[in-house]
């Protein structure tokens, strides 16, 4: 009768012939947690920026209302008052929104740019480890020929 044949340790032979680099693992674990360090920093900054601007726009506004509240001796002062309000509110409003443009802007810019160097490591490193891997299998398959013969 055929004696069967032993698959664990046919199985273990092979992992052991192709051995996994958990070196890469840590490396790629590592880089991504950088650059998600790097992008949370871009987003804080940003919104550190819009709460500082939209704080000081907020204060304008209320100090501006102050005049607006104020008792008037003639009734078409306070239509003047309401004027004036409103006026200097949307100079301040199209200077404001032209503020946080500048500030989606320089996001969107420093954003595009750690992808991009993202995408450039990703790449060197992905060539090195695909050049190692090739190099390996070939060593393990010369191996595992001459072991055959």
């Amino acid at each position: 009768m055929a004696k069967a044949q032993d698959f664990n340790t046919v199985m273990k032979d092979i992992m052991g012939a192709f051995p996994v680099d958990t070196k890469a693992m840590d490396d790629a674990f590592k880089n991504q947690a950088a650059l998600s360090e790097k992008l949370s920093g871009v987003a804080l900054s940003a919104a550190e920026k819009s709460a500082e601007l939209s704080s000081k726009w907020t204060k304008e506004t209320l100090a501006k209302l102050t005049d607006v509240s104020k008792a008037k001796a003639d009734p078409a002062d306070y239509a003047k008052a309401v004027t004036d309000f409103a006026s200097a509110n949307a100079e301040v409003a199209a200077e404001n929104i032209a503020a946080f443009a500048e500030i989606a802007k320089a996001v969107q810019t420093q954003t595009v740019e750690l992808m991009m160097a993202a995408g450039k490591d990703l790449q060197e490193e992905t060539a090195t480890a695909v050049k190692k891997a090739a190099d390996e299998v070939t060593t393990a398959a010369k191996k595992a020929t001459s072991a055959a013969k």
